[in-house]
């Protein structure tokens, strides 16, 4: 791990988001609760909270960073997919970035493993199911709003 010791103790922030492309009558389902694993929303924010606590035990080089915030929000995009975000804050050494990504990757899996039964073809394979655009939007250092 790279040496942190002598690195200030500041607020930090960092918002990630990423997308998920799922088929129509998939994206009906959610939001209907008809959904055979259960309510996706809640289950992709609780995977999203402890993809950011673990980022350290899934990523080799990673300070554990007490975090002090971690806020997620999961929203229809139309009848293209489902955009979540994940907002993460800390005061430590080192920004907490890859925690958030960690929080988005989580729920984007947990989505698709939830709804997985319905993205499939008839030869079992995901024609149009992607994850995309995962990336960090908002990164802030010192005074945190």
């Amino acid at each position: 791990m790279i040496d942190i010791s002598e690195k200030e103790v500041v607020r930090r922030e960092a918002v990630a988001e990423g997308l998920i492309e799922l088929k129509k009558t998939t994206i009906s389902a959610i939001l209907k609760g008809k959904i055979k694993k259960g309510d996706v929303r809640e289950a992709s924010r609780i995977a999203g909270v402890l993809g950011a606590k673990m980022t350290p035990q899934l990523i080799p080089h990673c300070h554990s960073v007490p975090l002090e915030s971690v806020q997620t929000n999961f929203e229809v995009e139309g009848s293209k997919g489902i955009r979540v975000t994940c907002s993460v804050k800390a005061s430590y050494r080192t920004g907490v970035e890859m925690e958030a990504l960690s929080c988005v990757t989580s729920m984007l899996l947990t989505i698709w493993d939830m709804t997985k039964y319905l993205e499939k073809d008839e030869k079992g394979q995901y024609p149009s199911t992607a994850i995309s655009n995962i990336r960090v939007i908002i990164k802030k250092k010192g005074k945190v709003d």
